[in-house]
């Protein structure tokens, strides 16, 4: 076994390759009608979800832990005017995603403890990733219970299927 934080990057990353995975194959099954449709005006549809967790990894990994500038439009993720196509919003997912791994894939143990700005708080270097795999991980259950609810019996399981434990 390796030190904690290599123990801690691993995890890391194979939560976030399940995320991402897990997102492709419910996004996959989707229609565009059905990845801009929301229940009411005060839930997000997929496409919501998608472009939120885009600002998000820019504003917390590429501004933040990679010293970019921010530039995130947090309102507007949310808009009812958002409306992209499945091969949009899969680029955008991906390219994010793609972002993120490569940032924790090489991110150093001393930089772990290294206090950044995230709006207006102190937080470390661990924080950011850490909140950024729980933070994804609570849209991913968004994204699958709003697949759900439109495909019902047509819905692909992304995990272990019902009575196959």
């Amino acid at each position: 076994m390796g030190s904690l934080f290599e123990v801690v990057k691993a995890n890391w990353e194979a939560k976030l390759i399940d995320i991402q995975r897990r997102m492709i194959e419910a996004v996959t099954q989707l229609k565009e009608e059905q990845l801009n449709w929301r229940p009411n005006e005060e839930s997000n549809s997929i496409a919501n979800l998608i472009v939120h967790i885009e600002g998000n990894i820019h504003q917390r990994i590429e501004a933040t832990v990679l010293g970019g500038v921010d530039r995130r439009d947090r309102d507007g993720e949310f808009e009812n005017g958002v409306h992209l196509s499945s091969e949009e919003l899969l680029q955008r997912f991906n390219n994010s995603f793609d972002l993120l791994m490569r940032t924790v894939s090489t991110l150093r143990e001393d930089r772990l403890l290294e206090t950044v700005q995230v709006r207006d708080r102190q937080v470390t270097v661990f924080d950011v990733v850490n909140g950024c795999a729980t933070h994804f991980s609570e849209h991913l259950g968004q994204v699958l219970y709003l697949a759900k609810i439109q495909l019902g019996e047509r819905y692909k399981t992304t995990s272990i299927p019902k009575k196959k434990s």
